[in-house]
């Protein structure tokens, strides 16, 4: 397989966030200046976390590291999307819930959509009373 080049960077990412959900990242582990969350200001829950991972964990013929971000996703889209979509089963999350998707390597519109499905999955939920 082909080394990705189309899509948004992961700053051009973390632009969007800002400016759709006026979301900062922050940098939890000790040391580690590139893994960045992105989280909830209200519950702290993630809905975004960018690594650099080796593109062979993809199925990519190289050694070389990529950008990607993980991503939570409800159920019912889960299989909509693919390698050639620059989606993968999420590297070092739960693949039942989260996809992996390389920076740059899905197109932009592809990226929004799943950022924008993460963000609502993991939203605080307003509890009804019975």
């Amino acid at each position: 397989m082909q080394e990705p080049d189309l899509g948004m960077t992961k700053q051009e990412f973390l632009s969007f966030c800002l400016k759709t959900f006026g979301v900062q990242p922050d940098y939890p582990f000790d040391g580690d200046t590139e893994t960045a969350v992105l989280r909830h200001g209200d519950n702290r829950k993630w809905f975004a976390i960018l690594l650099r991972v080796s593109l062979r964990r993809f199925g990519f013929d190289s050694d070389n590291a990529a950008d990607v971000v993980n991503l939570k996703l409800p159920a019912e889209m889960f299989g909509s999307f693919g390698k050639d979509d620059g989606v993968f089963p999420a590297y070092h999350m739960n693949k039942l819930h989260w996809v992996s998707v390389l920076l740059p390597g899905a197109p932009d519109s592809i990226v929004e959509l799943l950022a924008d499905a993460s963000y609502e999955t993991t939203r605080s939920r307003r509890r009804t009373r019975k």
